[in-house]
């Protein structure tokens, strides 16, 4: 059987299926004997396997090949959204339930062709940006092993970047999509809140939450995309976004503050920031500089402020009445969101909704770069210390749902061997077409 190279990519798998190289059963395999090679980093919660895989595989043959652009392309899954009689379990066994049915971008993604094989290990209940916060285990960094793989779709992650699936789903509400695609040198797309529908999706901050994908290129993003957008009758969240299409914006944002590095390769980190503004100030729009601490202030509201409650709406009747069966640090998080009362949490939207007026003023027609993550931990320190450097990799991420941004997380260097470095591009809501723009300023 022909091998599989580390990174796949959509159209190179699809060029080994249009030569005969390579079929989706034979891929499928390499993909199962690949996870159990490396059980030992914690990608999977439900492992590929070929018992639940075969319809999917079975099914291409009613699909045509030409009009499906993602046949027989395999692809992970977030274990807090749902396939059809897998279990979800949102890394907490206590919760686990087995759906009827999958989640409509699921849904979307399978007409299209594509195979999904295994539902990915995550930080309990969406609540991290480390990878380490599941009874599932610790999932190990692709690149190196002692550190963190970021969170809270850290399977996702790695599962692309160890070559287990061309794409991954997971999700995104203070940077869970953007954190673990830095740290594992991928592209982490998050759209438009609402562009990609919630349904069969196990809320963590439902009014911020967005499906995300995790993959190895712009490209492979797009293509998802295309399959995943759309407004959805039922769904509260969706909203109807068209199809992005590049653009060049008319500035560039930068901080006008240097960025805090934090951590081991804190001064890799920053080193490689630099090298990024470089080529940001040769690439051609304006660049200016702006202050950031209204992003600031809103991502402290995020989880220093009353909008933790929505967290605790969701799921606190749950860890009520399954006591012991959480996380000590994720019920502790969660129950951060008990005791504010209606007007704090007006206060804090008006908050909200005023530093939004000001971004939309900001980001006419501009996208706004900041490091994805300013540092890393060894797994080890994060155990040592799991609240405040969990925060530490939120520093420049948490801001972006609360104020209504599209995001691309993008591979940008590395900042010391086997450590990636990324950065982030924020747009206005429905302006992910600039983020692409500038995306090639990095490929």
């Amino acid at each position: 059987m022909s091998g599989l190279p580390v990174i796949i990519t959509i159209p190179w798998l699809r060029e080994q299926y249009r030569s005969k190289t390579l079929d989706p059963a034979e891929v499928v395999e390499k993909i199962i004997s690949c996870a159990r090679r490396t059980k030992d980093m914690n990608i999977w919660i439900t492992p590929p396997d070929m018992e639940f895989i075969r319809p999917y595989l079975e099914g291409l043959a009613a699909i045509q090949f030409e009009d499906s652009p993602l046949w027989g392309i395999p692809f992970a899954i977030k274990d807090n959204i749902d396939l059809a009689g897998v279990p979800t379990t949102a890394g907490c066994p206590a919760y686990a339930y087995t759906p009827q049915d999958s989640a409509v971008v699921v849904k979307r993604l399978i007409q299209v062709g594509a195979i999904p094989v295994g539902k990915t290990n995550l930080d309990q209940f969406a609540a991290g940006l480390v990878g380490i916060r599941s009874p599932y285990g610790e999932v190990h960094n692709a690149l190196q092993e002692d550190l963190i793989s970021g969170g809270s779709s850290s399977g996702s992650a790695v599962a692309v970047a160890q070559g287990q699936a061309a794409f991954a789903l997971g999700t995104d509400t203070a940077g869970s999509g953007r954190v673990p695609a830095a740290l594992n040198n991928l592209f982490g797309w998050k759209p438009s809140c609402g562009a990609w529908p919630l349904s069969g999706v196990v809320p963590a901050c439902a009014s911020l939450d967005c499906v995300t994908a995790l993959a190895n290129s712009l490209e492979d993003c797009e293509i998802v995309d295309k399959a995943a957008r759309g407004y959805e009758p039922g769904d509260p969240w969706s909203k109807p976004y068209e199809a992005p299409l590049h653009q060049k914006p008319e500035f560039i944002l930068i901080p006008q503050e240097e960025p805090e590095f934090f951590g081991p390769y804190a001064q890799g980190y920053k080193k490689a920031w630099h090298a990024a503004l470089e080529r940001i100030e040769n690439r051609g729009p304006l660049v200016k500089k702006i202050d950031c601490s209204p992003l600031e202030h809103a991502a402290a509201i995020l989880y220093e402020g009353p909008w933790v409650a929505e967290r605790w709406a969701d799921l606190g009747e749950f860890i009520q009445s399954h006591p012991g069966k959480v996380w000590d640090v994720t019920e502790k998080i969660l129950r951060g969101g008990v005791g504010y009362d209606a007007v704090s949490l007006f206060q804090a939207i008006h908050e909200i909704y005023a530093i939004r007026a000001r971004v939309r003023s900001e980001f006419q027609n501009a996208v706004l770069v900041m490091p994805t993550s300013a540092g890393t931990w060894t797994r080890e320190q994060v155990r040592n210390d799991p609240i405040r450097r969990n925060s530490d990799m939120g520093r420049y991420t948490n801001h972006c749902n609360l104020l209504d941004l599209c995001a691309l997380a993008v591979p940008a260097g590395f900042a010391a061997e086997g450590v990636p470095f990324g950065i982030t591009l924020f747009a206005l809501s429905g302006d992910e077409g600039l983020n692409c723009w500038t995306t090639s300023s990095f490929e």
